[in-house]
């Protein structure tokens, strides 16, 4: 029961979360591309850590993966985010109600709980290097607490480019 518990759970962390559309050159041969690195000025609108963090991550999970990290690499990434807070969409509800014969009539409410959360839209861009043309891009709508601690903004940034990432090379039909 314990197992059974823990897998439904799992399935529902990792349902949740981010969502990711992407976009490509259809024509670009993706095979071709082995090697990779960062804009040097990337001005991603998030601040110094989270850009490390974004970094990192990103750095890990495309090394494991078999692309190396290199000075001339075939192409760039760059990222960049927009955020803005709003209250969280859980509620208590609440609601008075009556009626008698064939009339009935109720009022309720909702009571905000969980704080405020910050939307964030995570944009990554992989760019040709030597056409400077943009040739995959991918676009990931997520939310997080707006005081998260460090380790679940690192939690957060890992399941977000997790999904980003499972969706390059494109698969090709």
């Amino acid at each position: 029961m314990k197992i059974f518990l823990t897998l439904v759970l799992s399935v529902l962390v990792l349902s949740c979360g981010a969502t990711v559309a992407v976009d490509y050159d259809d024509s670009t041969d993706f095979n071709q591309y082995k090697t990779y690195n960062f804009y040097p000025d990337i001005e991603s609108g998030l601040n110094e850590l989270d850009d490390k963090r974004i970094i990192k991550i990103t750095d890990s999970l495309l090394q494991q993966r078999g692309f190396v990290r290199s000075e001339s690499p075939h192409f760039y990434i760059n990222f960049f985010a927009s955020e803005f807070l709003s209250n969280s969409r859980n509620t208590i509800g609440i609601g008075v109600g009556g009626g008698g014969g064939n009339v009935g009539v109720g009022v309720s409410g909702g009571i905000p709980i969980g704080g405020r959360v910050v939307n964030q839209r995570l944009t990554m861009d992989f760019v040709d290097t030597t056409a400077d043309d943009l040739i995959w891009q991918a676009v990931a709508d997520g939310e997080l607490k707006e005081k998260a601690s460090p380790a679940k903004k690192e939690a957060h940034y890992v399941l977000v480019i997790s999904k980003i990432l499972k969706k390059y090379p494109p698969k090709t039909k």
